[in-house]
């Protein structure tokens, strides 16, 4: 079984917004990673990313400018599969339960005995996805928060097969990627996603509700001291993605109606509108 110690090569699975800032935040602490994604223009918008977040970094003085082609180099970018060999993979891709267990399931083959199957989820029961793989005492949770390389916070989920030398390895990891991890227990939307559904869901209604418009909910919500109001924050996370988790919630509290999704959020989804990084959501850029 792995400690921390054995841990220097880090894989990550999907190179979206948040397979690319864990992928950033690893590399920046020497890691060696690697990088997949089945796209390539996925791949090449994740070195655009990391070439501007490293030049913010120099102007910031938070790396010195000799070592950002290091980081960079650190970096492997992939499309093939096979090269998802680590000693540990961390899962950044849709949250869909079936999905999530084919592929890591590929990955799992693929990998040593005592590779650490880390999954990134923000609402599916780890458990779950467990439950779908050969060796369900290596697979754990690993959630990080957007953008990965900034955000402090890790929650860090064992479901009920993960074994404790994999959850201790995966917490101390966190740690030496400068985070600060929390023990999450499984349950849908573990901490942060449970608590903060709500601000999205709630915010939601009430547009539907024409109470006010967006606009106006985030200024409102801005003005009590968030720092973006919900609809921003939509935006930048991605609603596609945003949707797909409120989703996930209401079927994993068999459709209680508080978690309900938005119907005006699933016309934007439709629609291709995802918020930034596609120039258009419930704003444009």
């Amino acid at each position: 079984m792995k400690s921390v110690a054995d841990i220097r090569s880090i894989a990550v699975l999907g190179a979206g917004v948040m397979g690319r800032g864990i992928a950033l935040a690893a590399a920046m602490k020497g890691y060696r990673v690697i990088l997949f994604d089945i796209k390539q223009e996925v791949l090449a918008t994740a070195a655009q990313y990391f070439d501007k977040f490293l030049a913010k970094s120099i102007q910031r003085n938070k790396i010195t400018p000799e070592q950002k082609p290091e980081i960079i180099a650190a970096i492997q970018l992939s499309q093939d599969m096979a090269d998802l060999k680590a000693d540990i993979v961390i899962e950044a891709i849709l949250e869909n339960l079936a999905l999530k267990q084919q592929v890591l399931g590929e990955i799992e083959a693929q990998n040593a005995e005592d590779t650490i199957i880390a999954s990134n989820t923000s609402t599916i029961p780890i458990t779950q996805i467990a439950a779908g793989l050969a060796r369900p005492e290596m697979v754990v949770g690993m959630h990080f928060f957007n953008p990965a390389p900034i955000m402090k916070l890790v929650e860090v989920i064992s479901g009920e097969m993960t074994a404790a030398e994999v959850s201790t390895a995966t917490f101390a990891l966190a740690e030496k990627l400068g985070k600060k991890p929390v023990h999450a227990k499984d349950e849908p939307g573990f901490i942060v996603n449970r608590v903060a559904r709500h601000f999205y869901v709630e915010s939601l209604k009430v547009l539907e509700e024409r109470v006010a418009d967006h606009a106006t909910i985030d200024r409102l919500m801005e003005s009590s001291g968030f720092r973006m109001g919900p609809f921003r924050l939509m935006d930048l996370i991605g609603i596609e993605t945003n949707h797909e988790v409120t989703k996930s919630l209401y079927n994993s509290f068999f459709q209680d109606e508080k978690f309900r999704p938005s119907r005006i959020q699933q016309k934007k989804v439709d629609a291709g509108h995802f918020g930034r990084k596609t120039g258009r959501g419930f704003y444009e850029y």
